[in-house]
């Protein structure tokens, strides 16, 4: 019983506290850390990041991985402006680097610092590739989904301590508890909850990309690369942060016809072409 009464009392604080809102889904989401907070902290990552690499400028793919960014940056604007969240962008501070890295990764921290490695180049293929997962990144910070998953974390931490708290006079149900309340909190809660965040912004990055004017169909050909540069080797579903690459192939296919009629409301009929 009183466990159970701490983890309400643990439930209802976090319900208080998810004050944010989510401006694609209009959903409450939890919001733990402001991003008056969130953001300083996030920009200086991000330039310890460029300090501690070797920045790629003045070449073409510098130079594409910037005009890609500031064409999302800017259908972020028109997307959030036109659907009442006029002003959502004033505190993000753009900014574009390519990083030599055998690494297969690109990100968009809080704020809109945003890195892609060397080792995705010849995945993303072309133009639009790189439009593709730069939307998708560029989707997770303006959803705050590190915002979200930072929240979860503290969530997840403040069980485990009530937890320990409630079991503290019953030494075998503590060994079981703290035995099992990792995994079963990782597999039950954390990871559907970062496979839910990949799913969304799978889907609001096609209509970024799609209202920059680059054809949404070519996601899920992007993805059909990155299957076969991964081997086939991944983790079950259920035990990764990611959908499974099928999954997510299947998804961007249904969803590219509902990209291309949400740039036309912004006057995109026509994508540039795959080069």
């Amino acid at each position: 019983m009183k466990f159970n009464k701490l983890v309400l009392g643990i439930a209802i604080v976090a319900f208080v506290a998810s004050c944010a809102t989510n401006p694609f889904t209009g959903k409450k989401t939890l919001a733990f850390v402001g991003n008056d907070q969130l953001f300083p902290s996030s920009f200086a990552q991000y330039n310890q990041v460029l300090s501690d690499s070797k920045v790629i400028t003045g070449t073409e793919d510098a130079d594409m991985i910037t005009r890609v960014g500031q064409r999302i940056a800017i259908a972020s604007e028109r997307w959030l402006t036109a659907n009442g969240n006029h002003g959502y962008l004033d505190d993000y501070k753009w900014e574009y680097k390519l990083i030599e890295s055998e690494q297969v990764n690109a990100w968009c921290m809080p704020g809109g610092k945003i890195a892609f490695y060397t080792g995705i180049l010849p995945i993303a293929a072309n133009e639009t590739g790189i439009a593709a997962i730069m939307a998708h990144e560029v989707a997770h910070a303006l959803a705050n989904h590190g915002q979200q998953r930072m929240s979860a974390s503290y969530i997840q931490q403040g069980l485990a301590v009530a937890g320990n708290v409630a079991l503290s006079n019953d030494e075998q149900a503590l060994g079981i508890f703290n035995q099992s309340y990792g995994v079963v909190s990782n597999v039950a809660g954390m990871l559907p909850f970062s496979r839910a965040h990949e799913t969304e912004a799978d889907e609001i990055g096609l209509y970024l990309m799609a209202i920059a004017g680059y054809n949404p169909d070519e996601a899920s050909v992007l993805w059909e690369r990155m299957k076969a540069n991964s081997g086939g080797e991944a983790p079950p579903e259920f035990m990764s942060t990611h959908p499974s690459n099928d999954s997510r192939i299947k998804n961007l296919r249904e969803l590219a016809p509902k990209a291309k009629a949400e740039a036309k409301k912004f006057g995109i009929t026509s994508f540039r072409p795959i080069n």
